[in-house]
């Protein structure tokens, strides 16, 4: 028994021993950013913009590895299953880490769990807006509306589940009104129905509808958020009209496999707030309809929690299951 004792504890300090030189020696080679969206949209713009600063702090190629498929599945499992080394991190918004977790039954992954949060580096603010023409100039007007006739006013989501869609539930359940969602394959789409009359509001990115509300199509009434939007910046946000439970905000975070050396994370954790306190990339993502910001592992995880048992009840309440 002292033999396997002696035994274990030595396998235990030569891996222990491994994992500290590996962390010292971090990045050796290149790292892997992870993205479960093809290229072009709002995740890519946020990895890539991300990837081009660290790889010059760095001091090694970093490389943004597009991994599509399954709502974001496929990408999340991919860097929950690697070896934690450090060398293939994950960059997605918040549908991966507790949007998916909330309202899916079985996932090959569990964020809590499987992933080690690094840091929130940006976030996408969501805005409510009708058409230009409608009579509606207030979320209060808009709400007093959908009152007197329970869901007369349509609104456009990506699908169940998605992002709009609960947004457009938290609002609703707010205002203590009854609003009939409707399926888009995007925002093009949706924003040219809102625009045409097919539908009464849309709630979507500010990046999205911003040039629709400049171009004095669309009227913003609010932003869907905490913060206001450097984009719309005059449009007051849910909060500050007093239903701060409407509040749905969509951010990326970075994250790398459960199991990563600490040293590896906080190295990684201190170059991305270098990066993130950079102006250049501030404004290019500011440019793209973001708010850059850099919030740590720890507020990361308490936020992905909350988000889980907040998005699981509403789902409970307003029968909504993911597609």
């Amino acid at each position: 028994m002292k033999q396997l004792a002696h035994l274990l504890a030595a396998v235990a300090f030569t891996t222990a021993a491994g994992l500290a030189q590996a962390a010292d020696a971090w990045p050796a080679r290149t790292v892997r950013l992870v993205v479960p969206f093809p290229p072009g949209g709002g995740t890519d713009i946020v990895a890539r913009a991300l990837g081009q600063k660290l790889a010059e702090r760095l001091g090694q190629p970093v490389v943004v590895d597009n991994k599509p498929g399954a709502a974001t599945i496929i990408g999340a499992d991919t860097v929950a299953k690697a070896q934690p080394d450090g060398y293939t991190l994950l960059v997605s918004g918040s549908s991966t880490y507790s949007v998916n977790a909330a309202l899916r039954a079985r996932l090959p992954y569990d964020p809590l769990k499987d992933l080690a949060p690094v840091a929130i580096i940006a976030k996408a603010p969501l805005a409510l807006v009708v058409n230009a023409g409608s009579p509606w100039h207030s979320v209060a007007a808009l709400a007093a509306a959908a009152r007197a006739k329970p869901r007369d006013i349509r609104y456009a989501t990506f699908g169940s589940g998605s992002g709009p869609h609960l947004a457009g539930e938290l609002f609703a359940m707010a205002a203590g009104v009854k609003l009939q969602d409707v399926p888009y394959k995007g925002s093009s789409q949706s924003a040219i129905a809102l625009i045409g009359g097919e539908i009464e509001m849309g709630i979507d990115t500010v990046a999205a509808v911003a040039p629709h509300v400049r171009s004095g199509k669309l009227r913003a009434l609010a932003i869907v958020g905490t913060t206001r939007s450097s984009m719309l910046s005059d449009v007051p946000t849910v909060a500050e009209l007093k239903m701060p439970e409407a509040t749905f905000d969509a951010w990326y975070g970075l994250a790398a496999p459960a199991g990563t050396p600490a040293p590896v994370i906080q190295r990684l954790a201190a170059e991305v707030s270098a990066v993130m306190a950079d102006k250049t990339i501030q404004d290019q993502l500011r440019a793209q309809g973001m708010e850059p910001v850099m919030i740590g592992a720890a507020p990361f995880r308490s936020l992905m929690e909350s988000e889980i048992s907040r998005y699981r009840a509403l789902a409970h309440r307003a029968g909504i299951a993911a597609e």
